[in-house]
């Protein structure tokens, strides 16, 4: 596990977590860096699942994969947080994005993945509190993948997920 403070979309990993919204289909904070920067081979990758398998969007916590597009990635692996409510149902949902996203990683046998602070964004949750789900749900789950990269966009996230993999040890 590693830490980076940084942009997302610049990262050469198999694979980007995007902090997506239900629809897929872009929107504000990573989602609309990572749809920006990926180009139209993203956007379009969704409009096909919403055609097919997710006609209704993409639940909260759960993932799926698209191509990466311009990105220097291989793939996007699109999860819905919980917009925070308080209640003990975001740390499972939070914590389900992060299994479920390395569980896709698996099934494409990414190698390396990124992922931002889901949910900390527009989506309302202290940033502390995600950091430790974030940190709890990757040292439990069981992967192949080699190496799970946060990218931290600011000193203030960076800071607290230090503190979260610190405080795991």
């Amino acid at each position: 596990m590693t830490l980076v403070q940084g942009d997302i979309t610049a990262q050469e990993v198999d694979a980007v977590v995007n902090a997506a919204n239900r629809t897929l289909l872009g929107g504000g904070g990573v989602d609309g860096a990572i749809h920006r920067r990926g180009g139209d081979a993203i956007i379009e990758a969704c409009r096909r699942l919403r055609a097919t398998t997710l006609p209704d969007g993409l639940p909260v916590g759960d993932a799926v994969a698209t191509t990466a597009g311009e990105l220097p990635a291989r793939w996007v692996i699109h999860t819905v947080g919980p917009i925070y409510s308080g209640r003990e149902s975001d740390v499972a949902l939070l914590a389900s994005c992060h299994t479920s996203s390395l569980r896709v990683a698996d099934e494409l046998e990414a190698e390396t993945i990124a992922f931002p602070a889901i949910s900390t964004g527009a989506f309302g949750y202290p940033v502390e509190e995600a950091a430790r789900v974030a940190v709890d749900a990757v040292r439990a789950t069981q992967t192949s993948v080699r190496e799970v990269r946060f990218v931290l966009f600011d000193a203030r996230s960076h800071a607290a997920f230090e503190a979260a993999v610190g405080a795991r040890g």
